[in-house]
């Protein structure tokens, strides 16, 4: 207040010789409940004679009385406004031209403009049109600043007005516990003849303090008024943390979500990429990624990126698609000469990676691998490889599998099973050979320079192919030449054949069983068809003793070659019905019997003396001689 003493004589000065004129604060504030006053100073013109003194009026709201404004003070009489009455008061001496006014226990209905009136008496009359607004305070000013950014330092005001003389005010901070290293300072201001007292809290914010409250109380030391203001602090702040699924495993073809939070003020822009490709963004706290129908392209790296303005974070995480393994690739089948050495390939794609075996006609071969890639080396392929090839591909989800032939091509081989053999018909030869190409076989005879490949009238030509194997086969029906022990010679040279290789081999003769055996019966036969008629001689013999009443006498053969002729036919006789039924043609071993020269002895009985131990008569009673040989 001693400003404005101070002020008045120097307005005077100024306008001593001036117009009407008014000063007042262009802006004043209370806080309800308690007392503001307004200072005020005028000036009229020095040519004025106040009559019958000074008088003043102060009008709220309107500074025309035809308007018929709110009276707040009249000095004249004290008829003002209800809503004013014993609540105002001049403090100021108009006569000093101070027209200060004292309004008590104001409400925030008071806020507004007020006019000050000068009546000086008769037509010198004005209301100024300055005027002081005034505003009635429920809670107390805090000042906030327009941003508040994380970890730099932060001021924070808080004002209550000292324009009461009776009441000063106090302040004090609350909520500020929580805060790192608050300082608290105070201040005191005048400007415009009002006085605002003030106090600032400082600090440095951080992240965690966003949303939280800080409070300003201003009380009234012996009063009961106090005054309260809590704010929020709208701390600004880059991305902190981005947060997403963890990484996961899906099947395919089914659907998966994927989330991302951001922790940031304000708000990130918030977008997913796969790769460089941006999939969906948008500007909040989350955002959330649908896959649906998920395939195996959809594996990889989704990252999750916020940016704000005040800094930018991102987090990855990893989408596997788990999927059985996919129809393997392998090589194309394929023909291949003997000898060659291969590299079978065979790839795959499976989640998790699969295993590949290789199988072999269903037999594994090589190894299992646990890759995509599967890799069989074949070294000097034999014939024995020729078969299907199939690559396998499992894993926990499924398995496929590929397969693919390989065709081993090699120069042709006889087989042990080519040979001669004597048959009841003749000679029957096969030559069974086995190659890819399938072998031609021929037949060749050497002896009569004959080379057999069809059937003709002397011999019966068979050919046969199954797969890889052929077979050959001729029956020979003539005996031909004689070999040194009687047996037919059979000379037969068996010629197989492709496109890799020619071989001739002569084929062995072998005996049939069958003919064996009956060989052997025949001569068993024989033998004793021979000691049947050797019984008969005897018999016949004992029977002409008794008839010529000489049972001493030895019996003289007249004519012994006749038995040997008789043998001989009979064996004859039954070699020819060991072979009627098929015609037979003596080939081979058995056949030497025809050539070979029968041995035999001349029966001669020696008159009938018996020789001094060669004749008698046996154990049986029977009579016996000597026989001798020639």
């Amino acid at each position: 207040m001693w400003c404005l003493e101070l002020l008045i004589p120097l307005l005077l000065i100024i306008n001593a010789s001036g117009q009407w004129n008014v000063w007042v604060p262009r802006d004043i504030s209370a806080m309800t409940n308690s007392c503001v006053v307004i200072p005020c100073t005028f000036m009229y013109p020095s040519g004025i004679r106040p009559y019958r003194g000074i008088h003043g009026i102060w009008y709220f709201g309107q500074p025309y009385p035809q308007l018929f404004p709110p009276v707040v003070f009249k000095s004249r009489t004290d008829v003002v406004h209800e809503s004013y009455k014993g609540r105002t008061k001049l403090l100021g001496d108009l006569h000093q031209r101070n027209c200060t006014l004292l309004i008590n226990n104001i409400g925030t209905e008071h806020s507004g403009r007020y006019y000050f009136r000068a009546d000086l008496g008769g037509a010198n009359m004005y209301t100024y049109p300055d005027f002081a607004e005034l505003k009635v305070l429920d809670q107390p000013n805090i000042d906030v600043p327009e941003e508040i950014v994380s970890d730099e330092s932060l001021e924070l005001t808080c004002y209550a007005p000292d324009n009461c003389p009776d009441m000063t005010p106090e302040i004090q901070w609350m909520y500020t516990d929580y805060l790192p290293d608050p300082e608290f300072s105070s201040d005191y201001l005048e400007e415009s003849n009002t006085a605002v007292l003030s106090s600032t809290l400082t600090f440095t914010p951080r992240p965690m303090h966003n949303g939280q409250l800080l409070g300003c109380r201003v009380y009234y030391p012996n009063t009961t008024l106090v005054y309260e203001r809590v704010v929020s602090l709208d701390i600004k702040y880059p991305p902190r943390s981005v947060w997403v699924n963890v990484s996961s495993e899906v099947m395919e073809g089914s659907s998966v979500m994927l989330h991302c939070e951001v922790d940031s003020n304000p708000p990130s822009r918030i977008s997913w990429m796969f790769g460089d490709q941006e999939l969906l963004w948008d500007t909040a706290s989350n955002v959330s990624l649908s896959l649906d129908d998920v395939t195996p392209a959809n594996e990889g790296i989704y990252t999750c990126v916020g940016d704000n303005g005040y800094g930018i974070m991102n987090t990855s995480l990893y989408l596997a698609v788990k999927y059985p393994p996919r129809e393997p690739e392998v090589n194309n089948s394929m023909t291949v000469l003997e000898g060659t050495s291969l590299a079978l390939h065979c790839s795959t794609q499976g989640s998790p990676a699969p295993t590949l075996t290789w199988l072999k006609d269903g037999e594994l071969v090589g190894t299992i691998t646990a890759d995509e890639l599967s890799v069989l080396e074949i070294l000097e392929i034999t014939p024995q490889g020729d078969g299907q090839y199939r690559c396998l591909a499992e894993n926990e989800h499924g398995r496929a599998s590929s397969s693919l032939n390989i065709t081993v091509e090699y120069a042709p081989v006889l087989l042990e099973e080519s040979k001669c053999t004597v048959v009841r018909e003749g000679v029957q030869c096969v030559c069974m050979a086995t190659g890819n190409p399938e072998p031609t076989i021929e037949f060749y005879l050497p002896d009569l320079n004959i080379t057999i490949n069809e059937t003709d009238g002397k011999y019966n030509f068979y050919t046969h192919t199954d797969g890889h194997t052929s077979t050959g086969m001729i029956k020979l029906r003539e005996k031909g030449e004689r070999m040194d022990n009687g047996g037919p010679a059979v000379n037969v040279h068996c010629s197989i054949s492709n496109v890799y290789g020619r071989e001739s081999v002569l084929l062995e003769l072998q005996q049939e069983k069958k003919y064996m055996m009956a060989v052997i019966v025949g001569t068993i036969g024989g033998v004793a068809v021979i000691a049947f008629i050797i019984a008969a001689v005897r018999y016949v013999g004992q029977n002409n003793k008794k008839e010529n009443g000489n049972p001493r006498q030895d019996v003289v053969l007249e004519n012994p070659a006749l038995y040997y002729s008789a043998v001989k036919k009979d064996k004859q006789n039954l070699r020819k019905k060991v072979g009627e039924d098929g015609d037979y043609q003596p080939v081979g071993s058995m056949a030497g019997l025809e050539r070979q020269e029968l041995n035999y002895a001349a029966l001669e009985f020696i008159g009938a003396r018996p020789r001094e131990g060669a004749s008698g008569r046996g154990d049986d009673g029977g009579n016996y001689s000597e026989i001798k040989a020639k």
